[in-house]
């Protein structure tokens, strides 16, 4: 059997999976992405993860026959060069892709934006599966930070400079949590590190912006009368960014990954109303 390892690099958690060409995870492994740390500190953990994974396969009779990395951007595609990720501020400049083809010869390596990548995935193996007429579809990935994936007439969008979708930069409003260095952002209102900031914004005596996400995503799993407020008011500031999206490309479905599918109608129940 011939499979792909997948590296996904989040500003929280960096998970390794083995996969088949239809999605069928076969392995998995995640460890803290210690973002803070330079990158040359955090590489040999990854490599290590990787080599793991591999031979594992091996050892299982199947063949690894590519490494396929899903990150956040900005970042120059298709070589494979982060330019200044906001969640990795140790991994600025970093050629990911030339670092890892040149630990791993033998194996081709390609990387992708997170968001790209999450609606590639919903697209063909996720809510798409099995759709023939599904040609437009937006994915929100909703986790330490907030980009889109943006598939229009069934192909994904880069743009020119390849940051098409970092919607989490949009304006929402002249005040509110600041993200991507500007009060009122998408991200600073709808994201993991938005939320805390919402939280320290909302209940400054009881949350403050240094918070960790699980502690406050843990009292609102628990419904927590002021943390479901939180969740509520992100949701609404989802669903009003959400209709910008509806009027701008018109798509036929927004799939929203991470933290949506963690808290479910607390989020998404406001994000349906904003947006109606």
């Amino acid at each position: 059997m011939r499979t792909i390892l997948g590296l996904d690099v989040g500003g929280a958690k960096t998970a390794v999976v083995e996969g088949t060409d239809t999605a069928q995870i076969l392995q998995r492994r995640e460890v803290a992405t210690t973002a803070h740390l330079p990158f040359a500190d955090t590489f040999p953990h990854l490599t290590g993860l990787i080599t793991k994974a591999k031979e594992e396969a091996t050892v299982n009779g199947r063949e690894v026959v590519a490494v396929s990395v899903s990150i956040g951007g900005p970042l120059k595609i298709s070589e494979g060069i982060l330019i200044a990720p906001p969640h990795l501020p140790g991994w600025h400049g970093i050629p990911l892709k030339q670092r890892l083809s040149e630990y791993f010869p033998n194996l081709p390596v390609f990387v992708e934006h997170d968001g790209n990548a999450g609606a590639l995935a919903e697209f063909h193996f996720g809510v798409g599966r099995g759709r023939a007429d599904l040609r437009h579809l937006i994915f929100l990935t909703f986790g330490t930070g907030l980009g889109a994936g943006l598939i229009v007439n069934g192909r994904i969008v880069h743009g020119v400079t390849d940051t098409a979708g970092e919607v989490g930069h949009w304006r929402l409003s002249e005040r509110g949590p600041v993200g991507f260095g500007k009060a009122g952002s998408w991200e600073g209102f709808a994201s993991g590190a938005g939320l805390v900031l919402l939280a320290h914004e909302m209940f400054p005596q009881r949350w403050s912006a240094e918070t960790p996400i699980r502690e406050l995503v843990t009292a609102m799993l628990k419904d927590d009368t002021d943390a479901l407020a939180v969740a509520a008011e992100a949701g609404k500031w989802m669903g009003r960014g959400m209709a910008l999206l509806v009027d701008a490309l018109n798509p036929q479905l927004i799939v929203l990954g991470s933290l949506a599918v963690a808290l479910g109608e607390r989020v998404l129940g406001p994000a349906r109303r904003a947006l109606a």
